[in-house]
């Protein structure tokens, strides 16, 4: 038999009041039961808005009241079409649902936005959107929105689709929480997502089904790492060759009108979509489209020369490369603009030999490099800052070759150890993606082939460079600021957890994702400790929500990986507790 206290701690863990995923920085709630449906009438700043099958528009112009009907459109078909009935998280057999009386119901949502969106609202840089907003619903079924902005409305929507369930007796949909009364903000600007397009292919659809997750986790950022050595798939209309060539097939290729429905698709989401052409390494592909730029492209043995073949870097000192990015830039940064703030320049795994490759360098010597390097980033840089974007960079461009920046770089770090702190410390405004914690396809072995003998037996069991697998409890455990000062603090913008797909498509891309990067969500929205007692929060209260919010993910058509058993959802996870 369990002890008392541990009783008493699930049972508090497993109340609905604490069923919401990220849990709210402040939450009370009651225990009457309303039912809504869908004649509810919503107001946007006093305004009737229809309800459901709304859709804004595509267009590079956002409008805040298109933007909230969508939002209001998609929160409802949330609740009333998902069709989730939660018997998974309640005792088998158990009579948990409360009797239907549609009478108690929803009576009006009130949405009143108290300030004015900007163009910055739809494409800001860390911190310049207040996301905050507070909810409450009354006894009598009164429902009141506030928030700043338009997206602080989309994070107060999501929050109010998560209070309800659907009835196994029919088209009924209940909360059994009023009156709610809820204070949410985010903990940190910057909650996102790494996801690369270049080892795999990965389509429209896919990536569109990851911004809605994201959305429903309240992440706010997806860094798309479209190019590499692999492959080319982004088409630049000046430079027809770079997709022809380097694209796997054809048909796996981003046009221009593709990449403007992934941004306006992140957008209305309030989800910011980054660019990233990794430069000047992890680029080897273009020597297939322009072969006077790139050097030591397919270098055997690769080890020497890249981390993962096919190498391929750019030649630094060749007037030739500054003319093609001009070109490059000069057609993509346009059209990222008018969605982003932010353009991310690479500059991880730059390796030495390369250079020494290259007729016109002909050293490994970083002492010859450095300087050439932070000519070329100068120059990648200031295209940046011209299209009206801020640079982001890996943490090499400083920890390795301690280049000057501008103070509007955004430094991604992913070495692990002290980097994040360090960085923060010198002043850099950083984003934690150490590699320990928040690479999500990590520990499911090699990818690459071993041959036979001696060198088989030594790798063997095939395990890749960053096991073991990062599960969701180890996820949770880190906080990007732990050990940091508070000064020092402030210039950490938040996380990225890291979707590098060498063994990652559409067949997984959903289960290698959700809900492990949910659990970084929490940590980045609203901490992973306890307010009252400033300890890390327990399991037994985390576990039994993100069960809840793993199947709301299912319901709503992400394949999100189970974390328990059945057995153990259904008995308040109090069965299946380690105890010592």
């Amino acid at each position: 038999m369990l002890p008392k206290a541990i009783l008493a701690i699930a049972a508090l863990a497993f109340s609905p009041a604490n069923a919401l995923w990220p849990i709210p920085q402040k939450i009370s709630t009651g225990d009457s039961v309303l039912f809504i449906d869908q004649a509810v009438k919503v107001t946007y700043n006093g305004q009737l808005i229809l309800p459901i099958g709304y859709t804004p528009p595509p267009s590079s112009h956002f409008d805040s009241k298109q933007i909230v009907q969508g939002a209001v459109s998609r929160t409802l078909q949330s609740i009333f079409q998902t069709n989730y009935v939660p018997w998974k998280l309640h005792p088998r057999n158990s009579n948990f649902e409360p009797r239907v009386a549609p009478q108690n119901r929803i009576q009006s949502i009130a949405i009143q936005q108290t300030g004015k969106d900007t163009t910055q609202t739809f494409k800001p840089r860390a911190g310049d959107v207040d996301e905050s907003y507070t909810l409450t619903v009354s006894k009598n079924g009164q429902v009141n929105i506030s928030a700043k902005s338009s997206t602080g409305v989309l994070h107060a929507l999501e929050t109010f689709s998560q209070l309800f369930y659907k009835h196994s007796a029919g088209p009924f949909y209940y909360t059994t929480q009023a009156p709610v009364s809820i204070q949410d903000a985010p903990k940190y600007p910057h909650r996102g997502i790494m996801l690369d397009l270049a080892r795999n292919y990965q389509t429209i659809d896919d990536i569109k089904r990851t911004i809605d997750a994201m959305s429903w986790n309240k992440l706010n950022r997806l860094h798309l790492h479209i190019t590499d050595s692999q492959s080319w798939p982004l088409v630049i209309p000046s430079l027809p060759k770079l997709s022809q060539a380097g694209a796997y097939h054809p048909s796996l290729v981003y046009t221009p009108s593709d990449l403007a429905s992934i941004f306006q698709y992140g957008v209305s989401r309030g989800v910011e979509v980054i660019t990233e052409i990794d430069m000047p390494g992890h680029i080897g592909v273009i020597e297939l489209a322009y072969s006077d730029l790139i050097v030591a492209y397919e270098q055997m043995p690769y080890q020497d020369y890249c981390a993962e073949p096919p190498c391929g870097a750019f030649s630094m000192n060749n007037t030739k490369v500054y003319s093609f990015l001009d070109t490059l830039f000069n057609d993509l940064l346009p059209r990222i603009s008018p969605y982003s703030s932010y353009f991310h320049t690479g500059g991880d795994e730059l390796n030495v030999n390369d250079s020494e490759l290259d007729p016109r360098i002909r050293s490994n010597d970083t002492a010859v490099l450095q300087p050439l390097l932070q000519k070329f980033i100068n120059f990648a840089h200031s295209k940046v800052r011209a299209a009206g974007l801020s640079p982001f960079v890996w943490e090499e461009m400083v920890t390795t070759w301690n280049l000057t920046l501008g103070s509007d770089t955004v430094v991604q770090s992913w070495l692990g150890g002290d980097a994040v702190k360090n960085l923060a410390e010198s002043g850099h405004k950083v984003i934690d993606t150490d590699y320990n914690f928040y690479y999500l396809d990590c520990g499911r072995g090699q990818w690459v082939n071993f041959p036979p003998g001696n060198s088989y037996t030594t790798y063997y069991p095939f395990n890749d460079w960053c096991q073991p697998t990062k599960n969701w409890r180890l996820i949770y455990s880190h906080d990007p600021a732990t050990g940091v000062s508070a000064s020092a603090a402030k210039n950490i913008l938040g996380g990225e957890v890291a979707v590098w797909s060498e063994m990652i498509d559409a067949a997984n891309l959903d289960n290698i994702i959700w809900p492990r990067a949910s659990a970084a969500g929490e940590v980045w929205w609203s901490g992973n400790a306890d307010p009252a007692t400033g300890q890390q929060r327990s399991q037994l209260d985390v576990v039994p929500r993100l069960n809840e919010f793993r199947e709301r993910l299912l319901a709503r058509g992400v394949s999100a990986m189970p974390i328990q058993m059945t057995y153990c959802t259904q008995l308040n996870a109090t069965a299946c507790t380690l105890f010592t």
